[in-house]
Formats: structure tokens, C-alpha cells, sequence
């Protein structure tokens, strides 16, 4: 694969037309025009997938997947099995793929050693020298990478991540909290463009996760391309709302979670609200068709079911004050990702 500044051109097709005699169509008023397709890959993508797939023995484990990732932290969300930690191993260069192309970093990094340069990974596995210090592991990886002051960078990778650099012991001691932030500072030592990581928050007390969730954010803020692969949705959901969905091996969803939800207009939307007397408020907007459902939770709350969220938004307020109620709480309870996973992968209890 050939690298340029654009991975995969859009080829440029011509198309000849029998000519006709016919008045030229008047042009659609500026307003009504449709906006340009917007351009794919976008020029700033850092990471690019164009229909890759990923066989072994005939098991696919990636199918035809085609993605494109900017600067910022993304998170590669799917059930155990999925697909994500075979797409990271495409991604980051360590497996080839079976067909596509893949584009990171500036070029294919399975072939192109400076691209590979640019990319940090944090793997899933334990793949440390059990006996050496942190310290020298990390330094290890700097050496590896070329730098200057190897010493110096892998201190200051270490401290990033909350190890003590002059911790004299060696990392098979450590516990498994501890051995993930080295293998952290190892992917960070030598300031990658694009960092890869699997599962990163395995093993992290309460605190540490909190501040490895801040140090991601600092480093997409810094323009660094994140992209982090999980299935836990708690976690997913506190690196940001940009997910990228892989579902049974194929891309399921790419975009911002929330938007992901709003367009799922066969899917009711569950809302709970809560007001002086949650039965005649129910009752008036079943009536009204409003609402398709409603569970009763206690005298002064409801759980609520409904096909147009919009349509509720301005229906609720009028009907309270209708019936002379105070409204005091309006909670949607599947605007998360939660919600969102579950409908992509088939789940839709």
C-alpha cells in the first residue's frame, strides 16, 4: 500500500449522457440546496479502516469493516467477542488484514516502521519482564523507539501515570493496577500521535481511574488521536460520547451516542417524571396519545413511554399546567449508552 496525505482517494468516474433538447431545470433556492457530501475519509482522520476484514481458519472475526478516526478520544465499544481487541491488533500494525487496507499515523503500520513509530499501544495482556524494574522496562521502550534521554523520558512517562520511577522491585511484584500503568508509560514514553488501548482501566482503584480518565482527556485535548476499546459502558461512557460500536465482528454504529439514540425512532423513549399526582397527569397524556405507556412507580412519580420526545416536551408543561401541577422531575432513563449498545447489538429488552 502506497501512503499519501490521502488514504484511500475517491477514483473519479465519467459518465456520458445522450444529449436532449430540454429546458435547463431552474436551480433550487439557496435554502432548499442539499450541502456538499461531506469528504471520506475527512482530511484530518488519523486512523482509517477501508473494508477490512479478518479471517483465521475461516472464522471471521472482523467483516468488512470501514472506519475513519479524528483527533480526540474515541471509544471502540462491544460485548466480549466482538471483534475489538482483532480490529486494535489491525489498527496498531500487529495483525495483517485478510482484505482492506488500513492508514494510521501517516501510513500502513504493518509495513511503514515511522508510522508504527507514531502509534502508542496498551495491550490487554501482561507482556512484561517480570524481574526488571518499572523503570528499566520503560526505559527499555525508549530506547526501542530511538529517543534521547532515555532515562529522563521513561521517569517522566512513569510519574505520569503515578509510578514511582525509583521503585526498586521488580514489576512481577507489582500488583495488577500497578502493571497496567506500566504498560501505560510504555505506550505514552515516546509521545505517540495516535494512542491505542485495550481494557485500560483493568485493575485501577476508584482514584487512579478517575486520573487516568483526566490524563486520556488531556491527551485528546492536546490533539493526540485516543482511541480506547472496552466493554464496560460505565467506563466507555466517562472517556466521552464518541463511540465506535462493533457488534458479532462488524461496525454496528460510529457517532456521537446520543445522536446514535435519537435516530432510533422505532425504539420508545422511557422518561420518568415526577409531579403532585402522577395518575391524572398519566391518564391525561395516554388520552391524549402522547404517551403509548405508563408504570406507575408511586403516587408522585411515573415511568413513561413515548414515540416522539419532541411532541412530549411540548404536551407535558401544557398539561401541567392544565391540572394545575408542579412538574419536578423530567429524567430520560435510556439518553445513555446503555440504551444505545443494547439496540445496536439486538438486545432490546
Amino acid at each position: 500500500m502506497t501512503d499519501t496525505t490521502q488514504p484511500f482517494p475517491h477514483e473519479a468516474t465519467s459518465h456520458q449522457a445522450t444529449p436532449q433538447k430540454a429546458t435547463p431545470a431552474q436551480p433550487l433556492p439557496i435554502q432548499q440546496q442539499p450541502p456538499p457530501p461531506a469528504p471520506w475519509p475527512p482530511p484530518n482522520a488519523t486512523i482509517v479502516a477501508y473494508d477490512v476484514s479478518k479471517s483465521f481458519s475461516g472464522l471471521v472475526a472482523v467483516s468488512n469493516v470501514s472506519l475513519a478516526i479524528e483527533p480526540g478520544v474515541t471509544a471502540l465499544l462491544g460485548p466480549n467477542g466482538a471483534g475489538k481487541s482483532t480490529l486494535l491488533r489491525l489498527l496498531s500494525g500487529q495483525a495483517n488484514p485478510t482484505s482492506g487496507k488500513v492508514w494510521v499515523a501517516g501510513g500502513n503500520p504493518r509495513t511503514d516502521a515511522d508510522a508504527r513509530g507514531r502509534i502508542g499501544l496498551v495491550p490487554q495482556q501482561d507482556g512484561v519482564f517480570e524481574r526488571e524494574t518499572a523503570l528499566n522496562v520503560v526505559r527499555l521502550a525508549a530506547v526501542l523507539s530511538g529517543l534521547d534521554h532515555p532515562t529522563e523520558r521513561a521517569r517522566a512517562a512513569l510519574e505520569t501515570t503515578e509510578m514511582d520511577p525509583d521503585l526498586d522491585r521488580g514489576i512481577g511484584t507489582f500488583s495488577k493496577g500497578m502493571r497496567q500503568r506500566v504498560k501505560i508509560a510504555q505506550a505514552l514514553v515516546h509521545d505517540p500521535l495516535v494512542l491505542m488501548m485495550d481494557e485500560p482501566l483493568n485493575g485501577l482503584d476508584p482514584r487512579q481511574r478517575r486520573n487516568m480518565t483526566d490524563l486520556v482527556h488531556r491527551l485528546g485535548d492536546q490533539g493526540k488521536t485516543i482511541l480506547i476499546s472496552s466493554h464496560v459502558l460505565e467506563e466507555v461512557e466517562r472517556f466521552g460520547s464518541h463511540v465506535v460500536v462493533i457488534a458479532h465482528g462488524r461496525l454496528a454504529a460510529q457517532g456521537d451516542f446520543r445522536r446514535i439514540r435519537n435516530l432510533m425512532e422505532d425504539q420508545p423513549a422511557r422518561i420518568r417524571i415526577a409531579c403532585d399526582d402522577a395518575r391524572t397527569l398519566t391518564a391525561t397524556l395516554l388520552q391524549s396519545g402522547v404517551i403509548t405507556g405508563c408504570t406507575l412507580q408511586s403516587q408522585t412519580q411515573a415511568e413513561i413511554t413515548t414515540t416522539s420526545v419532541v411532541d412530549l416536551r411540548r404536551a407535558l408543561p401544557h398539561f401541567a399546567r392544565h391540572l394545575d401541577q408542579q412538574l419536578r422531575e423530567v429524567t430520560p432513563l435510556d439518553d445513555d449508552l446503555e440504551s444505545v449498545f443494547r439496540y445496536l447489538v439486538g438486545d432490546r429488552s
